[in-house]
């Protein structure tokens, strides 16, 4: 779950809001002006934590909330607004998308609900052309492949897993793979690298590193 703090939405747009509030009604003024805390449960729900000490529900997407101003008089409350408003702000996800933190760096970013780890932002999603690094030997391998299927569902030898082989203990089993090729190995011709002389290898995602690990064995390639 994510949560924003028991604030107003935000002191810039707040001051914005005192400043010219003539224009804007008293409900969005509130939204913007009174301390709340919004957490995304999950489902398109937020729980808002009011001001005044209650609790409501929020579904933003069918525009409901379960205080009485929208219950009972069928207002966009407040509630609806606040949630609204932290969403467009990038504080909590939006309906759908869940908070996680990038396994290399720890940022936080929004991800679909049930998407698999590891989680990575935008500077460290790898990609089929990306030089990184393995964990376990310090040595460069190039990415050539992103398959969309786990560790423990690649079969490298019978009745053997990626996930089962003795250096990946240290993985999730249920990790993302990738598959990549030591550079070292790459032929060349005139025509471009000799395909039938590479040896693609499948690793746990968490297992490789954009940049170089801090101490490794840095043994050679297997």
């Amino acid at each position: 779950m994510t949560q924003t703090e028991h604030t107003p939405a935000s002191d810039r747009r707040r001051r914005g809001i005192s400043r010219g509030k003539s224009g804007v009604d008293e409900r969005t003024r509130r939204a913007f002006t009174e301390r709340m805390r919004v957490t995304a449960i999950g489902g398109g729900t937020y729980e808002v934590d009011s001001q005044s000490g209650h609790s409501y529900l929020v579904d933003l997407e069918g525009g409901r909330c379960t205080c009485p101003d929208h219950v009972y008089r069928g207002e966009r409350c407040k509630h609806l607004r606040r949630v609204a408003i932290d969403v467009s702000e990038g504080r909590v996800p939006p309906p759908g998308k869940m908070a996680v933190d990038c396994a290399v760096c720890g940022v936080e970013l929004f991800v679909d609900e049930g998407a698999h780890a590891p989680h990575l932002c935008g500077d460290h999603e790898f990609g089929v052309g990306d030089l990184v690094y393995d964990r376990e030997t310090g040595n460069r391998v190039l990415v050539v492949g992103t398959p969309e299927r786990r560790a423990d569902d690649i079969s490298i030898r019978r009745g053997h897993s990626v996930a089962d082989h003795y250096s990946n203990a240290d993985y999730p089993e249920d990790d993302a793979v990738v598959a990549a090729v030591y550079p070292q190995s790459l032929q060349f011709t005139a025509d471009g690298p000799v395909p039938p002389s590479l040896t693609v290898y499948t690793f746990p995602r968490s297992r490789l590193s954009p940049s170089p690990p801090e101490r490794s064995a840095a043994t050679a390639a297997p």
